[in-house]
Formats: C-alpha cells, sequence, structure tokens
C-alpha cells in the first residue's frame, strides 16, 4: 500500500497512499465516523494491530491483506479471532489476475469482499461495514 502510484500503476492506478488516505478521511466526515489506519508490511505488525482491535472494542475492520491474502494463515487466524464484522478490500480484480491471486485465505472469515472498484472500493467498504455494524448492535 505504501507504494501505491509507484508500482504496477497499470493495476493499481497513479494515486498515491496519501491520496488514499485523504479519500478515507472525507468519507469519515461525511459518514460522521472515527476511522484509523494502519499499514505495515509486516506479518507479524498487522496480526499484533489486529488483536489489539479486539482490547480497543473497534466496531469494524476494512483490510487489504495484499499478497498476504492468498496465503498468510496467521493474518487469517487473526481475523477470524474477532467477531466484529470484517471487509477484505483489493484494489484489482483479483480473480482476473495471475492464478495466484485467485484464492483468498483470508476472504472467508470476512464478511464481505470488495475487490476490482480502484481506491473507491475502500469507501465502498466503509458503506457496508457502516450497515454491518448497525446490523449486529
Amino acid at each position: 500500500m505504501n507504494f501505491l502510484g509507484i508500482r504496477e500503476k497499470g493495476v493499481y492506478g497513479n494515486r498515491d497512499y496519501s491520496a488514499l488516505l485523504d479519500l478515507i478521511e472525507e468519507k469519515a466526515k461525511e459518514l460522521n465516523i472515527e476511522v484509523e489506519t494502519f499499514q505495515s508490511n509486516g506479518e507479524g505488525e498487522i496480526i499484533d494491530r489486529l488483536q489489539r482491535a479486539y482490547y480497543d472494542k473497534v466496531d469494524g475492520i476494512i483490510i487489504n491483506p495484499a499478497a498476504y491474502t492468498h496465503y498468510s494463515y496467521a493474518i487469517r487466524d487473526a481475523l477470524a479471532s474477532l467477531s466484529i464484522p470484517k471487509i477484505e478490500v483489493h484494489i484489482s480484480n483479483i480473480h482476473e489476475r495471475e492464478e495466484f491471486r485467485k484464492i483468498s485465505v483470508t476472504a472467508p472469515v470476512c464478511d464481505e469482499q470488495i475487490m476490482g472498484h480502484g481506491l473507491e472500493g475502500y469507501l465502498m467498504a466503509m458503506d457496508a461495514i457502516i450497515k454491518l455494524v448497525y446490523n449486529n448492535l
């Protein structure tokens, strides 16, 4: 995610991570919600943050596990341990890419998967997570 706008622009577009954060912040204001963003390239740090969500009493999680989507059973297990709404997001449509990208080990423990909508997929996920959170109250 920190290489948005740098790597594979034909797949991920020209907008950088800062632009994504701006979109999320603007959407959060529109929805009148508090959003925390977290980015790490380290599997252990991602797992630590997911586990901390339990203690922080987070209402929902939107996650793009990136390449970990396809093989990280550790992130899958961390997601599965949380009984809050979870949405997996991918900027590209992983089902239209290389064979190895078509499998997500994390999606089965998420409530929804949104893919192929570019950065706007995160905004779609924010709308969806609100519905899931309020349906679970």
